[in-house]
């Protein structure tokens, strides 16, 4: 394939479409945090608060027709790449509507039409399932692209370092994204890896890597333009550590008890959307009137869907086993 022209910097309609991604993201996460809290829903949730500005950074490269793999913490994935709003919804809350019929939950989110298409429950086995993604574009010939997203305890998990392996040596258009939010479920970093970097990892199957600042979108938009370009060119597969900080525990209902409370009230104030936010009025990006009229029309898209999945019908018993057996003998 001929070398794909590697990117410069955003325009003003990246930045905002960037933007938008964020708010999408914080503002449908504040709805299910608050009707969690309220007792209006009941499920397992994992907030990705805090880590917006990595799907908004990535996601804008992408093609409808490019592949995005994440896990449970994935609602920012989710949404980045175009999950629709009503049937996401519909789908953690289990209803017949939502884009597994209910029967994934918030844990299994998928919906190949959007690209998104594979979200999974088991740390770092997205890993080796993106591998396959990448494998049948490049048989089929096609330039398709692959991002799997993962955290940081992933590097850990064997999965990381053979689907690491096996990218580089078939050169697999793959995008290796670690969100490095500094804790693996309840355990710092510190705690379980022995280096300081994950990118330094990518040295030891000779594949390029890089640490980023995961709450700055246009670091974000850089490397991951780079190694979507590198990708999509031929070239192989790019390990990318974005460094974040979840402000949020494990899940919800977790006492947090083991993050310092200075880091994570500096990391709070430090928030990385309002930062995005002011930092296009100051340099004329956007306007107020255009920002405005962006987050109204994402609160009123949240609350279309929160209703929409409200009143949708939980799965039919008559659904218990399709999609489970191909033929079911009675």
């Amino acid at each position: 394939m001929a070398t794909t022209n590697r990117p410069d910097s955003p325009d003003r309609e990246t930045l905002v479409q960037m933007y938008e991604i964020q708010n999408k993201i914080k503002t449908t996460d504040e709805r299910f945090r608050s009707m969690l809290t309220s007792g209006q829903i009941q499920l397992i949730y994992y907030s990705p608060r805090g880590q917006e500005c990595i799907s908004a950074g990535y996601a804008v490269h992408l093609r409808p027709d490019d592949y995005v793999v994440t896990i449970y913490r994935g609602l920012h994935d989710h949404l980045a790449k175009g999950v629709p709003m009503r049937e996401l919804w519909a789908e953690f809350l289990g209803r017949s509507t939502g884009t597994c019929k209910g029967k994934g939950g918030p844990m299994h989110i998928t919906h190949p039409d959007s690209g998104l298409v594979v979200t999974t429950g088991i740390v770092g086995s997205g890993i080796p399932i993106a591998n396959g993604f990448g494998l049948a574009a490049q048989l089929a010939g096609t330039d398709q692209v692959t991002v799997v997203n993962f955290g940081d305890g992933a590097s850990n998990i064997g999965a990381f370092h053979e689907g690491m392996n096996m990218a580089a040596v078939w050169k697999l258009p793959v995008v290796f994204v670690c969100q490095n939010n500094l804790y693996g479920e309840h355990t710092p970093m510190s705690m379980s890896t022995g280096v300081e970097y994950i990118s330094e990892r990518g040295a030891a199957y000779g594949m390029p890597a890089v640490t980023v600042n995961g709450n700055d979108p246009v670091a974000m938009w850089h490397a991951a333009g780079e190694a979507i370009a590198r990708a999509r060119a031929g070239e192989g597969p790019t390990l990318i550590e974005a460094r974040t900080y979840r402000f949020y525990g494990h899940l919800m209902g977790d006492a947090m008890e083991y993050m310092p409370k200075e880091e994570r009230k500096a990391a709070m104030a430090a928030d990385p959307v309002p930062a995005f936010r002011a930092w296009l009025l100051e340099n004329g990006h956007a306007t107020e009137a255009q920002l405005a009229e962006i987050e109204d029309k994402i609160v009123a898209m949240v609350d279309d869907a929160v209703e929409f999945a409200m009143n949708s019908p939980e799965p039919s018993l008559d659904e218990l086993y399709t999609d489970v057996y191909e033929e079911i003998i009675k």
